[in-house]
């Protein structure tokens, strides 16, 4: 854990010496989490419940711990962002099978039942995509599509439940991943994104620090979200991930597959 603490510990000297100079951070004053009536009504993804309570997929969990981590998760997160007046954070993790899909997912849904508050959670994870799976959803478009030029922007936005919750989902990998995330269709997403959710905090679910995506990124977000999983991430793992984030502003860490069942604070 002291590579854990010792890494937040730099990351908040870092933020109140050197904010990131992003649209979002640029925009967040006039932004924040407000529930202003959204310009378009985005239509909704058919969703599978089965898949939901399969996958432990808000709001079809029962484990009471688990429930009340997250909201401890959603309040932090608030918290550090209203701080620094930001509104966009990337969830990655050092590795594969850490569970960072599952918290951006499950941490969109809790932000999204929080009042006043609305979020985007969009699928940057182009090589190995599985927000729409776990999630259960059924829609005709996804980010692929308009990354490539067979959609518009706005025809692959969908509303989870309702509009509180927008997702940008995607069923298509990409060999050069890197490139895709710094082409002009990317900054145009982004852009739409701003003008079409001008008041949505925005979770983008990254690949693992493994590939340069995180970092090819990481100037159009304004903080990162480091997911570790108890008994599996290993102290290199971790020591290198530090390495790779440290000129990003780093909101936290989240610790996953926790043993301390009893407790909710034990998973953040």
């Amino acid at each position: 854990m002291s590579v854990i603490e010792n890494a937040l510990s730099r990351a908040r000297k870092r933020a109140a010496r050197e904010p990131v100079d992003t649209a979002a951070a640029r925009a967040a004053a006039g932004a924040g989490t407000g529930a202003e009536t959204p310009s378009r009504q985005f239509p909704l993804a058919a969703t599978d419940p089965v898949v939901l309570e399969r996958n432990c997929v808000l709001p079809q969990v029962a484990d009471r711990s688990a429930l009340r981590a997250y909201k401890i998760l959603r309040t932090r997160l608030l918290q550090r962002l209203a701080a620094q007046q930001w509104r966009s954070a990337a969830v990655t993790s050092t590795k594969s099978g850490e569970g960072k899909t599952l918290t951006s997912i499950n941490l969109a849904i809790a932000l999204s039942q929080e009042p006043n508050t609305r979020v985007c959670l969009v699928d940057l994870d182009l090589q190995r995509p599985q927000v729409a799976t776990q999630m259960g959803l059924r829609f005709e478009r996804g980010l692929g599509d308009y990354l490539l030029g067979e959609a518009e922007a706005t025809q692959v936005m969908y509303g989870f439940g309702s509009q509180a919750l927008i997702v940008i989902p995607n069923t298509r990998t990409f060999d050069h991943s890197s490139e895709m995330l710094a082409s002009p269709r990317m900054v145009e997403l982004l852009s739409v994104i701003e003008a079409e959710m001008p008041r949505h905090l925005v979770l983008f679910d990254m690949p693992p620090l493994t590939s340069d995506d995180v970092l090819t990124f990481a100037p159009r977000v304004d903080g990162v979200l480091l997911v570790v999983a108890e008994g599996r991430t290993e102290r290199t793992a971790l020591t290198k991930a530090r390495e790779l984030i440290a000129e990003m502003n780093l909101l936290g860490v989240v610790l996953n597959c926790s043993a301390e069942r009893d407790d909710g604070t034990a998973y953040y």
